[in-house]
């Protein structure tokens, strides 16, 4: 919401996650994760999840081999309430993208 009280999307709405009833977009996860100086490239989608309906799942490319699932976490803690805390955390070598270098978040699996 800005100063004169309108909201703005700044995400997708397909491509949000709703955790618990709560939206998660998921931009902000990833400009936090991406925030993280051993991150080099991250992309966020919806896992399905028993108990909350959806997840935040995270893909992560590596800027150096020793970050750790437990690094990223305790990173986002301070910056993300806990429902929007990535549940699953995946490395990958690459992520897809499309032809101008965007991440091509429905590819992600």
């Amino acid at each position: 919401m800005d100063e004169d009280g309108f909201f703005r999307i700044v995400d997708r709405k397909k491509e949000m996650v709703c955790v618990s009833g709560f939206n998660v977009y998921p931009s902000e996860v990833e400009a936090v994760i991406s925030g993280h100086p051993k991150v080099l490239e991250v992309g966020v989608r919806s896992e399905p999840h028993p108990k909350t309906t959806e997840c935040v799942m995270a893909f992560i490319v590596k800027k150096e081999d020793s970050l750790t699932e437990e690094e990223i976490l305790s990173f986002c803690k301070d910056k993300l309430t806990n429902y929007k805390l990535p549940k699953i955390i995946v490395f990958r070598d690459e992520l897809p993208k499309s032809n101008v270098g965007k991440i091509l978040r429905r590819k992600l699996v």
